[in-house]
């Protein structure tokens, strides 16, 4: 037996030595709770899927920790108001990762007419991209020559550059159509990294694209690190025990199980683990709760001013969530995009709050008030907060539980009278946020689940990208329009909450949550 054993710690010995294992390597390690279910740059709907395609593809353009528009492919760029038009001027020393099906020399240089080819693709019907909306205001795009782009838009638009930083708008080879190859499947793009293996359900891999175009400040190649492993550990409990086992380096917005678990009711972490790092930022996430106002916007304003007014945000803050956010008090537009028009709208206000009500009951000549919200389980402590605040002004309000997925499916069928409801930005523009009040978006139109229609809203929205040195003045105007009508009750803004192990350097984040790899490095 003892021979036995020390020919077994020889021969570990000699595979470790002849074989170098993931350890010796800079393998960046997260999960991905809820799975991905495209590396498809024309359905990166959503987080899930947006942050390996940030790992594996590039655009023109970038958005930066401060949510300013830089450079990615194209180098420069400027905008013709006359023709209503941008040219676009790219590297070029750009090339696709590696393969086959560039045939002998294995890869090529990117050129204009990809990105034509790319952004027709996303308006392709037949591909059905979620994403093809971004592409809508457009009346040409045209290649000039391998490295100028031109895009003529049909309409003047403020928010155009910032819609071309979605990971919609990722520059993809056609010959990986042409050959049959779905980048669903073996994706081919220009970014930090390159697809090794996926496992569904199991591990993603991708590993350093050695043949990057880009330099850090003193002109070492980037990435750092070696590769980028993403398990797909559904539980988000578990999640948490591997990382504090050290098997993930990064894990993103605990539940609040975990959240009041490591934070105090400041949002400070506890004792017990501070050798974790945190990055907190301002995420663009607006919670809220709505009402359908098909036939009560006039009738039930008064209702709907008393709720906004009886809800103490910042105790709720401070209790339920840890202070990981920020209390809506301005509107709709959270933290980050606000702060040129914010104003203290959605005070707490008890006496406040009785006026608005006995003035709706004494309209409507009632006696009593019930509510009936339809939320889903995650969000049940917040709600049970605003039943108990609710309940000191005699208003009786029931909760409704629901799946996640029936949820969204009953908001667009316009099937609740009041629900729980979220806006994550497309884009960092305040825009982003009033087409949910906008007619014209009015579900399965569009966001618009409150049915909200007033034409003074509606003609100020229209000229949003028309009166470009009155547009702060006009966000002020359209946030204080949705408090006259209180169509919503905004709750909170959000907070991305990024945990750490302290041997992971470089990282950094912005208002729009997005996983930046570039840069990263692992000691």
């Amino acid at each position: 037996m003892k021979y036995i054993f020390s020919s077994l710690f020889l021969s570990l010995i000699f595979v470790s030595c002849q074989k170098p294992t993931e350890n010796n390597l800079k393998i960046f390690k997260y999960n991905e709770y809820s799975n991905i279910s495209s590396l498809d740059p024309a359905f990166s709907s959503s987080l899930r899927n947006m942050w390996p395609c940030n790992q594996l593809y590039n655009g023109l353009v970038k958005l930066d920790k401060n949510l300013k528009i830089k450079p990615d492919i194209a180098k420069e760029w400027y905008y013709d108001e006359g023709k209503n038009e941008y040219t676009f001027f790219l590297n070029d020393n750009v090339f696709y990762h590696k393969s086959e099906i560039f045939g002998i020399d294995s890869t090529r240089k990117v050129i204009s007419n990809d990105f034509v080819y790319s952004f027709n693709r996303i308006l392709d019907k037949k591909l059905a991209s979620p994403g093809s909306w971004i592409f809508k205001n457009v009346k040409e795009f045209k290649a000039v020559n391998d490295t100028i782009l031109k895009i003529t838009l049909k309409n003047k638009s403020n928010s155009f550059l910032g819609k071309l930083t979605m990971k919609y708008s990722s520059v993809v080879p056609f010959e990986s159509f042409n050959e049959g190859k779905l980048l669903n499947k073996i994706p081919i793009g220009t970014g930090p990294f390159i697809f090794k293996k996926w496992d569904k359900n199991i591990k993603l891999v991708l590993r350093r694209n050695n043949n990057y175009f880009k330099t850090d400040k003193s002109g070492k190649k980037l990435p750092y690190l070696d590769g980028v492993a993403i398990s797909f550990i559904p539980d988000k409990k578990s999640e948490f025990m591997e990382f504090i086992s050290n098997n993930l380096d990064m894990i993103n917005s605990p539940e609040n199980s975990i959240v009041e678990l490591i934070f105090d009711n400041n949002g400070e972490l506890k004792n017990d683990y501070s050798n974790i790092n945190v990055i907190k930022n301002p995420y663009l996430n607006t919670e809220y709760l709505g009402f359908n106002t098909t036939n009560s916007l006039e009738t039930e304003k008064y209702l709907r001013l008393a709720i906004n007014h009886a809800i103490d945000r910042k105790k709720m803050m401070k209790y339920l969530r840890q202070n990981i956010g920020y209390p809506a008090l301005s509107g709709i537009v959270p933290t980050g995009l606000n702060e040129d028009f914010f104003n203290e709208r959605y005070f707490y206000d008890t006496d406040l709050a009785k006026k608005y009500l006995n003035k709706y009951l004494e309209k409507n000549k009632k006696k009593s008030i019930e509510l009936n919200v339809v939320t889903d389980a995650q969000y049940l402590d917040v709600i049970e907060f605003i039943q108990s605040e609710l309940k000191k002004l005699s208003i009786n309000m029931k909760i409704e539980i629901t799946p996640p997925s029936i949820l969204r499916q009953g908001k667009a069928k316009g099937k609740y009278d009041f629900f729980r409801a979220s806006w994550i930005a497309d884009y960092p523009n305040p825009e982003n946020y009033f087409d949910l009040f906008s007619s014209k978006n009015k579900t399965p139109n569009g966001p618009n689940y409150t049915y909200f229609m007033d034409e003074k809203f509606d003609s100020i929205y229209n000229i949003l990208n028309e009166e470009e040195s009155h547009i702060e003045k006009n966000f002020e105007i359209l946030e204080n329009i949705i408090y006259n009508f209180s169509p919503i009750i905004p709750l909170y803004y959000d907070m991305s909450i990024r945990l750490l192990n302290n041997n992971i350097v470089g990282m950094s984040n912005n208002a729009i949550n997005m996983l930046n790899l570039e840069e990263v490095n692992k000691l």
